[in-house]
């Protein structure tokens, strides 16, 4: 069972609200547009309209997390807006990216083999990239480009946003093929971290292990962690010094610390999570991790805020909208967002 109720006394819950109250208005700071808000009770798909939600908003809350920074600790979960459904009727929709430059929203149908480009506040969906070679995860590159993984051709690629047609980032270690990379996060400096489960294998493992991988600048590919089961979503923090992995066969998520030439240190168990798939991190540096009962959320410390109930069992989510205060979530067949109090990066 994925959810779990942290029993929270009455001064613990008094001293939240307290904390919540006295700093809302400058803890979860500024989006895009340099100005301050709060969510309400109305949601959004990034563009301003609101609409009726399939899943409930209310959140089953657990325990407060403590806050990074020096900051006061700020309930993500206070005030957020209801689940809409944006589409349904996808094959299995994972990768959501959102590229504040074009104001658009990026994902992955990965049976389908194609790359939709979704413009919030619109029913359009335009096919990007097709025969994306069964492309999960897409991530947001320093200077613009996108980093995809292709779990079918078992290799990272990139483009520029506009270009569809990838060029080969790496799909071997040490010269024997990778399995399936399924998720990346990219460092400001483009160093990037990718896990390499094999969900897509259709043989057994060249490389023998299912790897959390790193690239440096020079497109040397060096292994973070090889004894994971099926290692998954993946995420850096706010300031760049933790990676965060979740398994998704044997669970618990993970935390590496990160030095200033991107190397890490061993993994050590944040959560002792059930399996869990893709995540996002606001910008004080709460997890939001996609799980069997929804956008299950972590303090950075790794207490428990609660979950986010979602109609269908979500794959992976991402900040996005022009404050960047929309959680846009990939769930199986459907397309969700939520709006929250606290912006994140996609």
């Amino acid at each position: 069972m994925l959810r779990r109720t942290i029993d929270v006394s009455p001064p613990v819950r008094v001293a939240r609200a307290l904390l919540v109250l006295a700093s809302v208005a400058t803890v979860i700071g500024c989006g895009d547009s340099g100005t301050t808000s709060t969510a309400t009770s109305s949601s959004t798909d990034g563009s301003g309209g609101t609409g009726a939600g399939t899943g409930g908003a209310s959140a089953s809350t657990g325990g407060g997390g403590a806050g990074t920074g020096g900051m006061a600790v700020v309930d993500p979960l206070e005030g957020i807006g209801t689940v809409v459904t944006i589409q349904t009727g996808f094959e299995f929709i994972e990768g959501p990216l959102w590229l504040g430059d074009a104001g658009v929203l990026r994902f992955s149908d990965i049976p389908a083999n194609i790359v939709y480009e979704h413009v919030p506040g619109t029913t359009t969906f335009d096919k990007w990239r097709t025969d994306s070679a069964g492309t999960n995860g897409i991530a947001l590159a320093p200077n613009g480009d996108l980093v995809m993984c292709e779990q079918g051709g078992g290799r990272v690629v990139r483009s520029v946003p506009d270009v569809a047609t990838p060029t080969l980032v790496a799909d071997a270690y040490k010269g024997a093929k990778l399995n399936s990379p399924n998720d990346a996060i990219i460092r400001s400096d483009g160093v990037i971290y990718f896990t390499d489960p094999d969900y897509g294998l259709t043989g057994p493992s060249d490389v023998g292990f299912q790897g959390v991988y790193r690239i440096g600048t020079t497109g040397t590919v060096e292994v973070v962690d090889d004894t994971h089961s099926e290692p998954n979503g993946i995420a850096l923090s706010p300031d760049e010094s933790k990676l965060y992995v979740s398994d998704s066969d044997l669970g618990g998520l993970y935390v590496y610390d990160v030095a200033s030439d991107g190397s890490t240190s061993a993994a050590t168990e944040l959560v002792d999570a059930a399996p869990g798939d893709g995540m996002a991190i606001d910008d004080v540096g709460n997890i939001y991790l996609s799980t069997l009962d929804g956008v299950t959320v972590y303090a950075p410390d790794g207490s428990l805020w609660g979950t986010i109930p979602v109609p269908e069992q979500p794959a992976n989510c991402t900040f996005g909208g022009t404050d960047r205060r929309t959680l846009f979530i990939t769930a199986r067949t459907g397309l969700y967002s939520i709006a929250l109090p606290i912006p994140g990066k996609p």
